[in-house]
């Protein structure tokens, strides 16, 4: 477990040096995850080793918003004029990314061949 999630944390971490060092306009973490992917690829005993260290971390990913929310609540002072314009962005964003979803798979669906879509 810990030299899969050595392997996690090193992957992301070759990823925010190389998104920096390249000056690349992607985030490090995205390369990362990349990275992580392609070796996953290449070695599926590579796949084998991370799988049980990211299903506990999707297991307990409500967890990693903790910080976010404290954050929110720290500064719920900045954030009350602005209530209103901050509502209706992240409903409208909402939607508009359920409505996305919901077109690409419908894309992919008719793509494919589909009977389901």
């Amino acid at each position: 477990m810990i030299r899969a999630l050595a392997l996690i944390l090193s992957c992301q971490l070759a990823g925010e040096v190389g998104a920096r060092f390249l000056s690349l306009p992607v985030p490090g973490p995205v390369l990362g995850m990349a990275l992580l992917w392609g070796l996953m690829v290449l070695l599926p005993r590579v796949a084998e080793a991370v799988m049980p260290v990211g299903e506990g971390i999707l297991r307990h990913l409500s967890l990693l918003f903790v910080p976010a929310g404290v954050g929110v609540v720290g500064h719920l002072d900045r954030l009350g004029p602005q209530a209103l314009a901050l509502g209706a962005a992240i409903l409208i964003s909402t939607a508009l990314a359920i409505a996305a979803g919901a077109l690409a798979f419908t894309l992919v669906a008719r793509l494919t061949g589909s009977r389901d879509a």
